[in-house]
């Protein structure tokens, strides 16, 4: 998370260019959204299966990283991609990530309107429920995304699930009984998917990843340039993370 605020903050300085950052996680991490209590998460159940917690720039509800790739957006909200409000940028983003999973011959399609968000923001599990522009497959969630516009720029987190336990991530929530914990469950799987689960066997990480290299190319118009992280970006999450991302003040607050 640290890694993603410090791109944003040098893109907006013109000292990066936009960025799409894929990724994966070890140790597996629930990560919470931004306004989203951490009263939410049960920390001894955490602990006990060895996962991290931290918390996003970004808005959207719980989700555990594992078994996924995830990818990051950042750069100026005046870049022709990130232009616009938040539906029109998400749409054009939401396009891109149309194309990539569909060249993994997932049979998706975007969800164009969403009626529940009462609902979504009063559930703690961020893939329960998809809202407008995110991919699905049969009605079930296949890739969440979120975005955040601040004054550094615009940062869009999201992650596609490639295999594993979904229903997983409510070992780690607080819930009022094993019943109720038992019926997340239950919804989840009726509502959420992963792309093993739809085609019947597993496509690697890296398939997926090059996947979106090529979705956000073809749909988006652009040509990418692979790059590391400069010692001023390396130097940056460092701060960050001692400043924020593992600090109390900024991933416990309710």
């Amino acid at each position: 998370m640290a890694v993603d605020e410090a791109i944003l903050e040098h893109t907006q300085r013109g000292e990066a260019q936009p960025t799409l950052r894929l990724y994966s996680w070890n140790p597996p991490c629930l990560s919470l959204g931004h306004a989203q209590s951490f009263k939410d998460v049960d920390v001894e159940r955490l602990h006990a299966q060895g996962w991290d917690v931290v918390r996003r720039l970004t808005g959207g509800r719980a989700i555990l990283h594992t078994d996924e790739l995830t990818y990051s957006v950042a750069g100026s909200a005046d870049e022709p991609v990130l232009s616009g409000g938040i539906l029109e940028s998400y749409n054009r983003l939401a396009q891109a990530l149309l194309h990539a999973v569909e060249s993994l011959s997932v049979p998706v399609e975007m969800k164009e309107h969403e009626d529940g968000h009462t609902q979504q923001n009063l559930n703690p599990v961020c893939f329960e429920v998809p809202s407008t522009y995110e991919i699905t497959v049969n009605g079930k969630k296949l890739i969440g995304s979120a975005q955040a516009r601040k004054k550094e720029g615009v940062l869009q987190h999201g992650s596609l699930p490639l295999t594993g336990d979904l229903t997983r991530i409510c070992d780690a929530l607080i819930f009022e009984n094993e019943s109720v914990r038992e019926a997340a469950k239950e919804r989840l799987l009726a509502r959420a998917t992963t792309v093993e689960s739809v085609l019947g066997v597993a496509v690697a990480w890296e398939t997926a990843a090059q996947a979106f290299v090529r979705g956000f190319e073809a749909r988006l118009g652009i040509q990418f340039e692979r790059g590391e992280l400069s010692s001023s970006e390396i130097q940056r999450t460092d701060e960050l993370v001692k400043e924020k991302y593992a600090h109390p003040a900024w991933t416990e607050r309710s």
